[in-house]
């Protein structure tokens, strides 16, 4: 079975595809894979610096994620450019990895962009994590040391958390604290399973 896991960014998706890993999920990480692919040396890292230049590498002449960040979550433009670049790469590669792992129970593909680039469309189920406007907003910035207004623009930079539910299967309110998050994700798990004992049905 594939479950898609997404969620509003900093809305507390990464501590749900923990607590599954734990519960014994095999877990895709979408995020870990787009690190990867911009390593030193690969093709990615390659046009990446060739499209934005020498302003985003540092020292060594990785890629400074926090430049590339604040250049591209400014400018649309930019920010096309770069999913242009990273987004093939980052599908095929989640798609290796369900084809080599298909002998496992479940498999969750952990991404914030579930839908925007079509994932969904390879799960038998969703889960969406949603946290209000104002948690996400005070999370993202003390989690990422930034100012209002970028956090703002990283919010709205992808689809509305609002659509994200009414597409999902199951929505996580994680407005609470890790305690209850855990209680319900140990709940849905154990319903799922059960489904996939009686003829898997997601609703």
């Amino acid at each position: 079975m594939l479950l898609g896991l997404t969620g509003g960014i900093a809305s507390g998706k990464s501590t749900v595809s923990a607590i599954l890993k734990e519960l014994g999920a095999v877990i895709i990480d979408a995020d870990k894979i787009a690190h990867q692919s911009m390593k030193y040396g690969t093709r990615a890292w390659e046009m990446i610096v060739e499209t934005f230049g020498q302003y985003i590498q540092n020292d060594d002449g990785s890629i400074n994620r926090r430049r590339l960040a604040r250049l591209v979550f400014n400018d649309q433009q930019k920010k096309k450019e770069l999913e242009s670049i990273t987004h093939p790469i980052i599908i095929s590669e989640i798609k290796n990895m369900v084809n080599s792992l298909a002998d496992n129970e479940v498999i969750v593909i952990d991404a914030p962009l579930l839908f925007e680039v079509g994932l969904d469309e390879l799960v038998d189920c969703v889960w969406v994590v949603y946290t209000s406007r104002d948690i996400q907003l005070e999370r993202l910035k003390e989690r990422d040391s930034l100012t209002t207004d970028e956090a703002v623009s990283r919010i709205e930079a992808q689809l509305s958390i609002k659509e994200k539910c009414q597409m999902a299967d199951f929505v996580i309110d994680n407005n609470g604290g890790i305690r209850e998050l855990k209680q319900k994700i140990i709940k849905l798990w154990s319903d799922l399973n059960e489904n996939q004992k009686n003829s898997f049905n997601c609703t």
